[in-house]
């Protein structure tokens, strides 16, 4: 250290100026490379990450809200009378569902479905409550495409 500081004196007055200028512009490059920009940028990848997951939220809320509303709307229909496929059969073609698989088990129906939209399938489970059909279980994920969702399991039954 001792001679760098001997170099430092031995240069003029004029350079040793311009050396403590460039330290000074390559400290501060050092700091904005290696500290703020960083950070700044994990600051602001954060900050998308926040707003999506407020996103997320937001429409999860909306949508159970929605379930809510058409479970408890569901309910004053009577029991059904009719055959499980058929209903389901009747309802699907009004809602624009494509059933991949039906299974009957006893008086109850399980149903497959590989891609169909949310709003629709919500649509149409209403309608099958409103029928009196039962919905005991379902198996519900998300479908590569927004807004579609893969029935996995949907296990229907009669009041």
């Amino acid at each position: 250290m001792q001679a760098l500081l001997a170099r430092f004196r031995a240069l003029t007055e004029r350079e040793q100026i311009l050396v403590i200028t460039a330290s000074v512009v390559v400290l501060i490059g050092l700091f904005y490379f290696f500290i703020w920009s960083p950070l700044n940028t994990n600051i602001e990848r954060q900050r998308n990450t926040i707003a999506d997951q407020q996103e997320l939220l937001t429409w999860v809320q909306q949508s159970a809200q929605r379930a809510i509303q058409l479970r408890q709307s569901g309910r004053s229909g009577g029991a059904f009378n009719g055959s499980l496929p058929q209903a389901v059969n009747q309802t699907t073609a009004r809602y624009d569902i494509a059933i991949s698989r039906m299974q009957p088990q006893g008086d109850e129906l399980q149903v497959w479905v590989d891609q169909a939209a949310f709003n629709s399938v919500i649509d149409w489970l209403n309608a099958l409550e409103t029928m009196g059909v039962v919905i005991l279980q379902v198996d519900v994920t998300e479908a590569e495409s927004p807004g579609q969702i893969r029935i996995r399991r949907l296990q229907l039954g009669k009041a």
